[in-house]
């Protein structure tokens, strides 16, 4: 029997059930191939290479880790080259967006995959080092015939994921030959050493974080405490965590029985939660005294040696907030006006705390979402973060005719054309002066208006239609769209130049479907019809069926749109299945959910598949008509 086979024969006795002396994670791995991404493992796949726009948008997304992981990365390749080692930084999505390679094996690393551009998301790749860390969150090695697609057995991959500061899985670091020795046990240091990177990258990213804060290192012995410490964790003056490297922390706080919660849980929380320790003891722990001393306790018992650094700049101490719900992104400093659309989903949570740091460093932001997804009240919500936010001038790029938006951006001077107003008109640029200009479909905007656009972001000053003398603003920008902008700079639609000066911080608001909040969402919409009309409103059970039954492809607008609709037709409080619109309650139509899976004979994939949805988007929705 040949070993694809022999390889083929195993996987489908481990989906028949049999147990197999493979990893957990490799198992784990192979089942979900089959079970929710429907591979073949008898079909060999080909390296997937996505085309060169593509990849230059994945790596603008990952400017910022890219040149923080580059040391770290030299350093580990500068250790490994003489193997034949190849090394591929991939981000949360599974594109390499950075290798370290020898040139000279370009043909054949291209070929297996292993290249800048590759995909390896384990839905299109199977199992491999790069999707199964992504999917699980762990170190992993996959060796040789772990992989699932016969194409791949001739590799061996470790791989660690990497975190950021609030615990969310941002970039994936791999190590991978295209041969290699048979026993498994022969990619040991590689895993070690990649699990390694991944924790030194971890904590170059809290460091360029933690301006104005104390960072705590932490480790079980004391001779590298200083230099190479096993976690961090950074705390602002009042004794609050901040951020951590939340990787290496879980693994150190496992070993030690620290704690059983994630790392992300005290994001926002005291540091006395974790040790014995308050803002004022940090100092005690400066270098100077010897590490053996720094002794740092939890319950009363030695736990770990710590070494911490003063922040960059003074921070002075002010009276503590009071304590927030924990989660995953919780944080003492979000503005209220971003906190209000934050609700209970994580993601969200996330992309929140995110727009509050872009909008205290006045960072250029482009918002991307399908239509109805909220955009433009983001963009207001940041907006209001500054204590004087001065005006907020919205313009629909896409509502506004071609050839009225350059007087409507720029204004015009008296008598720059025919019908022109005597005194000319003030532009919604120099409107915006001293406040936020937000635009709205920024994708729909000519090219010849690209150009002024760029100039003016580039020179803080605008010429209007007809005048000599340019005129100094000062604005916030923030655009939005619901196209992928590098898609139209591919096809000459958009500016290049323009779309990096747009994208200098960007946040992606997820469709109503994928979010994990709607129950709350419809009470909170409930609440504020209620309010417009002085009346109480109640969903039923079966109502709350229908909703969560549906795809939403209008997003929050269709949602609030259904429910005034059937505020009008209930008899108040409670509104019923059957006072809402007769096309709410399914994912593609007036057929039920669990009716299109029985089409389907229970496959969750292949109704994703159906739907154009992710099957986790299925399985969430799922769940919630199963609890009602």
């Amino acid at each position: 029997m040949s070993a694809i086979s022999a390889h083929i024969n195993e996987i489908e006795r481990v989906a028949a059930g049999q147990s197999c002396d493979r990893e957990p994670l490799v198992v784990d791995s192979w089942l979900r191939c089959l079970n929710d991404y429907r591979l073949d493992p008898s079909s060999r796949g080909q390296a997937h290479i996505v085309t060169a726009p593509v990849l230059r948008e994945h790596q603008q997304q990952a400017e910022e880790l890219i040149r923080i992981s580059s040391a770290a990365l030299q350093h580990l390749y500068e250790q490994v080259a003489g193997h034949d080692y190849v090394l591929l930084l991939s981000d949360a999505r599974g594109v390499s967006v950075a290798h370290y390679r020898n040139p000279k094996l370009d043909p054949a690393l291209r070929q297996a995959g292993l290249y800048l551009g590759a995909d390896w998301a384990e839905a299109r790749a199977g199992t491999c080092a790069v999707g199964a860390a992504l999917v699980g969150g762990a170190p992993i090695t996959v060796h040789q015939d772990d992989h699932f697609d016969p194409a791949h057995i001739a590799l061996t991959c470790s791989a660690a994921p990497i975190f950021d500061t609030l615990g969310e899985l941002v970039a994936v670091v791999d190590i991978s030959q295209l041969r290699s020795a048979t026993p498994r046990s022969s990619q040991q240091l590689a895993h070690h050493l990649v699990v390694a990177t991944a924790r030194r990258i971890e904590l170059a990213h809290l460091m360029s974080r933690a301006a104005g804060q104390w960072v705590l290192r932490v480790s079980r012995s004391p001779e590298f405490i200083d230099s190479d410490p096993e976690a961090a964790i950074a705390v602002d003056g009042n004794g609050i965590i901040q951020g951590m490297t939340h990787a290496a922390f879980g693994a150190l706080s496992q070993r030690l029985g620290l704690t059983t919660q994630p790392g992300r849980a005290f994001i926002g929380q005291p540091i006395t939660d974790l040790f014995d320790l308050d803002a004022d003891m940090l100092d005690a722990y400066r270098r100077g005294a010897a590490a053996r001393d720094r002794i740092l306790f939890a319950g009363g018992q030695p736990r770990l040696f710590a070494s911490a650094e003063p922040p960059a700049r003074r921070v002075a101490r002010t009276r503590p907030k009071p304590a927030r719900k924990a989660g995953p992104h919780a944080d003492d400093d979000i503005p209220a006006s971003l906190a209000r659309i934050a609700g209970d989903d994580d993601r969200l949570r996330c992309l929140v705390h995110r727009a509050a740091r872009f909008a205290r460093r006045n960072l250029t932001v482009l918002i991307q979402g399908e239509t109805g997804t909220g955009k433009e009240v983001l963009a207001r919500a940041i907006h209001e973060v500054h204590d004087a936010p001065g005006p907020f001038v919205a313009v629909n790029c896409a509502a506004v005719p071609e050839h009225l938006i350059e007087s409507e951006l720029f204004g015009y001077a008296p008598g720059a054309f025919t019908g022109a107003a005597r005194n000319g008109k003030r532009g919604l640029i120099e409107g915006a002066h001293g406040g936020t200009l937000f635009l709205d479909e920024i994708g729909d905007m000519p090219l010849a208006l690209q150009s002024r656009l760029l100039r003016v972001l580039a020179e803080r000053c605008v010429t209007p239609v007809g005048a000599l003398e340019a005129r100094p603003v000062d604005i916030r920008l923030i655009s939005a769209t619901h196209a992928p902008l590098a898609e139209r700079v591919a096809s000459g639609d958009f500016r290049e130049d323009l779309y990096y000066r747009l994208n200098a911080a960007r946040l992606e608001l997820p469709p109503l479907r994928q979010r994990s909040d709607l129950p709350g969402l419809c009470d909170a919409l409930l609440d504020q019809i209620a309010t417009e009309h002085g009346e109480t409103y109640v969903l039923s059970q079966p109502a709350r069926r229908r909703i969560a039954d549906h795809a939403w492809p209008g997003n929050i607008r269709e949602l609030r749109n259904a429910l005034a609709a059937a505020a009008a037709l209930c008899d108040p409080p409670t509104i019923t299945a059957e006072d809402l619109p007769e096309d709410v309650g399914g994912l593609t139509g007036p057929k039920g959910l669990e009716a299109q899976l029985a089409d389907c004979d229970g496959n969750v994939s292949a109704l994703a598949r159906r739907l154009g949805v992710d099957r986790t988007t299925v399985h969430r929705r799922l769940k919630r008509l199963r609890t009602h």
